[in-house]
């Protein structure tokens, strides 16, 4: 970091485009790349490398796909003068760059620009490289590729507009990149404190709530129109004017919004407006100010030493402990114990499995509203639903060291075994894995009703089968690829793309195998076999994650300087 501490000597502090701040720029690009090329020096760096180029291939393949079908769509919208739908595009795009990062937020490696403070950096450098830096993320390439699209079908249509096109679209791009950056730091800023955390919980489950109060009201609407046409008529109409009143406050609405300006802007430079098209850019310059004054806010109170960790306070009263209650506090019942209290404190964790049975609750809400035949439930939304909930307990399992932080050196130091405190995580994961699953049961019975005898039996035998699995992969990709949970921020995690790479595979495997047995047995018309079968794969299961086990504390002292390095790292 040479160049970045030699700020005192300088004394030019004013502005991010001085010679010393060019200067720590070139220090900081030389650093990433050092750290680069050396970690291309073992076959974990390599294999990382690997799996971040193909994630981003994965992610850029599908920004051309969409930005394509967004390109022809705005084409045909332009060519027609079909100017009142042009909004729907750009609300498309910003949605999409807006929820791809809360979306992938557990799955990203992101360098944490907060490691630069302890150097003398200017406030305006510090924003500026954080800026640069979340330039690289998946959601500026999907965003950016999806508005490249656009402004190609806007000017194929209409030359004329491309100039207006493009000053647009900077303006929409600028304000989403820094939409973006806002919206993570002040997450981490208001998921910083305890009680933040509880307001926001409280209100997540209100809202999840309020959702199931659509089913009935929808479902008792649906049998008062069966049951009277005239009144079904009647009823048409007036939810149809109902809409038009909605769609037309909705308009004149988002008309104030960016996504709207920019599509007022095309429209008033189409009718040969300028004054108007430069109000809108106008009002679009307002949006982009306003974003990055509130992200400002945020950095200055980082830069000036804000720390968004919390430690929790102790409480010496309390004289029972869970661990007593389990095995009379032995070393397994203290890691359950220690597990269950960072769970409860974590925003991470918490969000990590509760997204997928939210995302349940709300699949299963849409297939049920859209049933053909009420009262029948899909035959597979058991297992389906159950499987899906389930990446977020894997996502755990597969990084079962990364909470530990600086403590993973009381593991080597303790004389607690690795094998033992691996077996203590495993089976608070476990309970967390049986729990999950039964609740995305549970949800998946209230909405689509209750499933055969025959599919809850094998539901449960793949359960078994896929949790040993993932058990023993997991306890193996904890040691091979460990990477540092940082319990504090939602955001901003220093994850392993290789690992979850890895973490994505191994599921896909595990739910291929469950595809083709539960195909194998429909074709033959047997499906209670599946349930010896799933029964015979988790012994198998079970047999390797015993195996792993037993060689836990001789793979964990060999890799012992690796664990210790990337999960006691600063940042």
């Amino acid at each position: 970091m040479a160049g970045i501490g030699e700020a005192g000597q300088a004394g030019q502090w004013a502005g991010p485009f001085n010679r010393l701040a060019y200067a720590q720029y070139a220090a900081l690009a030389a650093m990433r790349w050092q750290v680069l090329t050396h970690g291309l020096r073992s076959t974990e760096g390599l294999f990382e490398l690997g799996a971040r180029g193909l994630s981003f291939l994965v992610y850029a393949v599908m920004g051309l796909g969409l930005g394509t079908g967004l390109g022809v769509l705005a084409h045909s919208l332009v060519s027609k003068g079909s100017w009142e739908l042009l909004p729907i595009l750009f609300w498309g795009v910003c949605f999409l760059w807006q929820m791809v990062p809360v979306a992938l937020a557990s799955f990203q490696q992101q360098f944490d620009m907060s490691s630069l403070l302890r150097f003398p950096v200017s406030f305006s450098a510090f924003c500026l490289l954080y800026l640069v830096f979340g330039l690289a993320d998946i959601s500026t390439m999907m965003g950016g590729l999806c508005s490249f699209g656009v402004l190609l079908g806007v000017a194929l249509a209409r030359h004329d507009l491309l100039v207006w096109m493009v000053l647009g679209l900077a303006g929409f791009a600028a304000f989403n990149i820094l939409l973006v950056r806002v919206i993570l730091v002040w997450i981490d800023r208001w998921l910083s404190k305890r009680r933040t955390r509880e307001i926001i919980s409280a209100l997540f489950v209100l809202f999840l709530l309020s959702l199931q109060l659509l089913n009935p009201a929808l479902h008792g609407r649906k049998a008062t129109r069966e049951r009277d046409s005239e009144a079904q008529a009647a009823a048409q109409r007036s939810m149809e004017h109902e809409m038009e009143r909605v769609l037309s406050v909705v308009s004149a609405v988002q008309q104030w919004l960016p996504p709207g300006l920019v599509a007022v802007e095309l429209k008033a430079a189409a009718v040969h407006k300028p004054a108007r098209a430069l109000g809108a850019l106008s009002g679009l310059g307002l949006y982009v100010l306003a974003a990055g004054a509130l992200l400002a806010v945020r950095l200055r109170g980082e830069f000036r030493g804000e720390s968004l960790s919390e430690v929790a306070a102790q409480n010496p009263a309390r004289k029972e402990s869970v661990a007593w209650l389990l095995d009379g506090g032995g070393p397994v019942a203290a890691v359950m114990e220690k597990e269950l209290h960072t769970l409860l404190r974590s925003m991470p964790l918490l969000y990590m499995i509760g997204a997928p049975v939210f995302m349940v609750l709300v699949l299963g809400g849409l297939f049920r509203s859209n049933a053909a035949v009420p009262g029948h439930p899909y035959f597979l939304a058991l297992p389906l639903c159950v499987a899906y909930a389930l990446l977020g307990p894997a996502q755990m399992i597969y990084n079962n060291l990364g909470a530990e932080g600086t403590g993973v050196q009381m593991l080597f130091l303790s004389p607690t075994p690795i094998r033992t405190v691996l077996l203590a995580k495993n089976f608070f994961h476990s309970l967390i894995y049986g729990l999950t699953a039964l609740l995305a049961g549970i949800v998946s019975c209230l909405l689509l009703g209750r499933p055969d005898d025959v599919v809850l039996a094998v539901t449960v035998a793949w359960l078994l089968f896929s949790l040993s699995a993932n058990l023993a992969v997991g306890n193996v990709i904890s040691l091979a690829m460990p990477h540092r949970l940082n319990l504090g921020r939602l955001m901003r995690q220093r994850g392993s793309a290789a690992s979850a790479m890895l973490t994505m595979f191994i599921q896909t495997m595990l739910l291929g195998i469950a595809a083709v047995v539960f195909a194998l047995c429909l074709y033959f018309r047997l499906l209670w076999m599946a349930v010896p079968i799933f029964l015979v794969l988790a012994g198998a299961a079970v047999f390797a994650w015993l195996r792993v086990l037993d060689n836990a504390d001789v793979v964990a002292n060999r890799r012992r300087d690796l664990l210790m390095s990337t999960l006691a790292k600063t940042e």
